[in-house]
């Protein structure tokens, strides 16, 4: 008995999911496929949405710009360091050279 309840439940749940199918099929066929809805937006919200693409657009020369000055920091950074190397070096013979007068005076 409890098996003839429970399969005229799933016959009638069946039933209705198949008509609600039959019905909404139609509209669903005339939809676009391209993901718009169909609804103009009002022309405050598409101005809206232009101003932040220009933001996301001038934010994102902003981050390459940001990329770019920090690997000329680094360039330049990477230089010095080699300079004040060869600066020391220059120095360290000078005060040798230095020190091997004094010693012969």
């Amino acid at each position: 008995m409890l098996e003839f309840i429970v399969s005229i439940i799933f016959v009638v749940s069946f039933g209705g999911l198949l008509l609600i199918l039959a019905r909404k099929i139609p509209a669903l066929v005339t939809m676009p496929q391209n993901g718009k809805t169909g609804i103009k937006k009002h022309r405050i919200i598409l101005d809206v949405e232009n101003k932040i693409k220009e933001i996301l657009v001038y934010f994102e020369k902003q981050i390459y710009l940001h990329k770019l000055l920090s690997f000329i920091k680094i360039m330049i950074l990477k230089a010095e360091v080699q300079v004040d190397h060869l600066l020391h070096k220059i120095r360290k013979k000078v005060q040798k050279i230095d020190k091997e007068l004094k010693d012969k005076k």
